[in-house]
């Protein structure tokens, strides 16, 4: 053992020193906020999928059931979206007023502080279930529940802390924001100038060691009517009154923003969407220590604090979100292709528009499966910071690619704002979803892999630590140790992605008695080829993986993929292998291993190491890496679910607010053509073989009843009404065509002296 460390490891410790970045303090805080669950099992190369199978599915108790079915209802049939967006500029006061009184922003808050104390499958439905009746109302839900200082003070709050405001954030006395982002900052939280100074200051008349702060955040949730905030600064204590020395760290305070110096009350407008958004500032605002979240000895754990509040968001809030657009363009854009029609067929039927319906099916089942496997995993105690990463970027892709596909097929009808719009508010909130919580491009580029290799690799951060360790020797022994199992774990890795590569993955496992055995053995053959080509990219790159993102980030997409296409066959499992779900499961396994064939390959040419990419991609795709997207068969068949009344297709879209108890509400109206259309195919084809095309010439020839000419002339009105966009008089929409046009009277006097000369 000693000649190994001395005559191996010492001269390769010295190398990895240089090659290897140290782990910073702020760095090692964001590593040691979550946990590591399933993210740990992918990224070892040989997944325990039993395990996954074995979780406990997501599920509502009753209470939570009850709630879904009464005050959430009940919530979506009071919001009117074009009201929201283009009259009132924000919620109404009823609104509102029922939002507190129902405890919507104490969710997550215990019953002993007056909350719901619903479990994190419950928000991510009720999230879910709003936004699919308003996405103002959806945000303005979710942020109390995640972002919100609720969250932060059940990991840190102080008892005192907690017995003060929880009560009041649970009954809606108290609207909190999270003041995180600064001008200048942006995504680099530990670059922000947001600032506190420790020093003595007067407070309630008593002169106290305190906080002088001065900040200054923007594009904070809620901030324009929030009554309490929770800030994010950097603390210093130049007179070290503390005895901790000058730079304490990123710091949590909890204050009221009524407090004397605090500025609030302008308004952003993200996307024309107007949920509460805006700046909020201070210029010598003096708090006293206690305002501390979590109290003085919390002092300097905000970058943990961040990472928490921030997980909330990415794993629960933002998919759920996601969840509900991509299901509701899958149900309203399969109607509208149903009810729609061109050169007498229903637009559904032509191939261009089955490939985007296929997407949007798909789409709709992954995001779900992925967000139910994530909850249910977070009810289960883990929080992983990984998987959080995962789920906000590819469910915000997702839905992003379903929205746009969705305006695809409506065309004209998605492009026409106006109450009659259904897309409209989905299309505009989509860049809000994508950049908020993370840039989802940083986030792809920089944290899926990068915080993955270090947090989830069962050996990397054992080492960087080691390399860190002021103390060499000790840092020596723990790199020895930790080296050479990564040593073994690497050969281990490399023989059975060997076996699993050339052996096309017959000889990789599955789990017992599983449906689709053959997509298990490929997921365990594409997860034992990532774990080594993720090791061969950082054992040739070192530290220089960082900068070389595109790599870093074609490594993340198949990490992200591994995880979707689990979630994917685990939900099949969990409900129950419904026979008519086996197509749309097939479509996303083939979808996913062409993403990451070439998400491979993307490494495979630009991997700088040539031996290294030539190595990995012999053991892991002797044959080449396969690409096949799926066959066009298979894409009509998944298309054809949306266009059919069904339990699959309801179950594929489920628990959406389809504008019950409004019956003019665009969703409800398309609801009704889609139901009459299909009620009146059986007589359509019927006149088609006849060939009469006109229902009234039909009627004359009597081959239709009376019930039947009502079912037609119902059937046409409500298309109409589906087809019909929204026109606006030109005073109604222009302040400037309204101070020139002519009035009624003038106009009149005009044509009368035309027609006299």
């Amino acid at each position: 053992m000693s000649f190994r460390k001395d005559r191996l490891t010492r001269p390769i410790f010295r190398w990895a020193k240089t090659a290897l970045p140290a782990i910073s303090e702020t760095e090692e805080k964001a590593i040691g906020a979550g946990t590591v669950w399933w993210d740990g099992e992918l990224f070892s190369g040989a997944p325990e999928w039993d395990k996954l199978l074995a979780m406990a599915p997501a599920r509502l108790s009753d209470e939570e059931q009850a709630f879904m079915d009464g005050p959430v209802v009940e919530l979506c049939s009071m919001l009117d979206d074009w009201q929201i967006t283009w009259k009132d500029r924000d919620l109404s006061p009823e609104v509102w007023d029922f939002l507190k009184s129902r405890k919507f922003f104490g969710m997550v808050i215990p019953k002993q502080y007056g909350g719901l104390g619903f479990s994190n499958t419950a928000h991510s439905e009720v999230v879910r279930k709003v936004s699919s009746a308003s996405v103002a109302a959806g945000v303005t839900v979710m942020v109390p529940n995640s972002l919100g200082p609720g969250e932060l003070m059940l990991h840190f709050g102080t008892q005192a802390q907690r017995d003060h405001w929880l009560p009041r954030l649970a009954d809606g006395r108290e609207i909190p924001c999270f003041g995180l982002t600064s001008a200048d900052a942006g995504s680099d939280a530990a670059a922000m100038k947001d600032h506190g100074i420790v020093t003595y200051g007067e407070h309630e008349g008593q002169r106290v060691l305190g906080i002088k702060l001065n900040f200054d955040k923007r594009y904070i949730t809620l901030a324009p009517v929030a009554t309490v905030m929770g800030l994010a600064f950097k603390l210093f204590d130049p007179e070290n009154h503390l005895g901790r020395g000058e730079s304490l760290g990123i710091t949590v305070a909890l204050l009221p923003t009524s407090t004397p110096g605090v500025r609030h009350g302008d308004r952003h407008i993200p996307q024309f969407t107007f949920f509460q958004n805006g700046p909020i500032s201070g210029r010598d605002v003096f708090i006293p220590l206690d305002w501390v979240l979590g109290g003085p000895e919390r002092i300097g754990e905000g970058w943990t604090m961040l990472m928490t509040a921030l997980a909330a968001g990415r794993s629960i809030s933002l998919p759920s979100q996601a969840a509900a657009a991509a299901a509701m363009t899958a149900r309203l854009t399969g109607a509208y292709a149903r009810v729609r029609s061109q050169f007498n067929l229903p637009i559904g039927l032509f191939e261009g528009i089955q490939e985007p319906l296929a997407e949007l099916a798909a789409n709709a089942y992954q995001i779900d499966a992925a967000r139910r496997l994530t909850v249910a995993a977070l009810d289960e105690g883990h929080r992983p910071s990984v998987i959080s990463a995962i789920m906000k970027y590819n469910a915000t892709e997702l839905m992003r690619r379903s929205v746009e596909k969705a305006m695809d097929v409506h065309g004209g009808k998605g492009i026409i704002d106006g109450p009659s719009n259904m897309l409209g508010g989905q299309h505009k909130s989509v860049p809000i979803g994508i950049t908020v919580e993370g840039a989802n491009i940083l986030t792809r580029n920089l944290m899926i892999f990068g915080q993955g290799a270090i947090r989830a690799h069962p050996f990397m951060l054992s080492e960087m630590r080691a390399l860190s360790n002021p103390d060499r020797e000790k840092g020596l022994e723990e790199f020895d140790r930790a080296f050479w199992g990564h040593v073994g774990h690497s050969l281990a890795n490399a023989a059975r992605t060997a076996l699993f590569g050339w052996t096309g993955g017959l000889a990789a496992p599955a789990p017992r008695g599983s449906a689709f055995l053959s997509h298990w053995r490929q997921l365990s053959r594409y997860s034992a080829a990532f774990s080594m080509l993720a090791d061969f990219a950082l054992l040739t790159l070192g530290g220089a993986l960082k900068r070389r993102e595109m790599i870093s980030a074609r490594l993340g997409d198949i990490l992200s993929e591994l995880y979707l296409l689990g979630a994917t066959l685990k939900r099949f499992e969990t409900d129950g292998r419904p026979e008519a779900d086996r197509p749309i499961v097939e479509y996303l396994m083939q979808r996913g291993y062409n993403r990451m064939g070439l998400a491979f390959s993307g490494v495979f040419v630009n991997l700088p190491s040539r031996w290294a990419a030539v190595a990995a991609r012999l053991l892991s795709f002797p044959l080449g890496v396969p690409l096949r997207p799926p066959a066009d068969e298979l894409v009509r068949e998944v298309a054809d679910i949306l266009m059919r009344p069904s339990s699959q297709r309801d179950r594929i879209c489920p628990d959406l607010y389809l504008g019950e108890g409004q019956p003019d509400h665009p969703v409800a109206v398309l609801e009704r053509a889609f139901r009459l259309v299909i009620e009146a195919a059986p007589i359509d084809k019927r006149l088609r073989e006849a060939k009469i095309r006109d229902g009234a010439a039909a009627r004359e020839a009597g081959l239709l009843s009376d019930e039947e000419w009502a079912l037609f002339q119902e059937r046409d009105e409500a298309v109409a009404r589906v087809v019909a966009v929204d026109a606006f008089a030109m005073e109604d929409v222009s302040p400037i065509a309204s101070q020139h046009r002519k009035p009624p009277e003038a106009q009149a006097d005009e044509l009368r002296a035309e027609a006299a000369e």
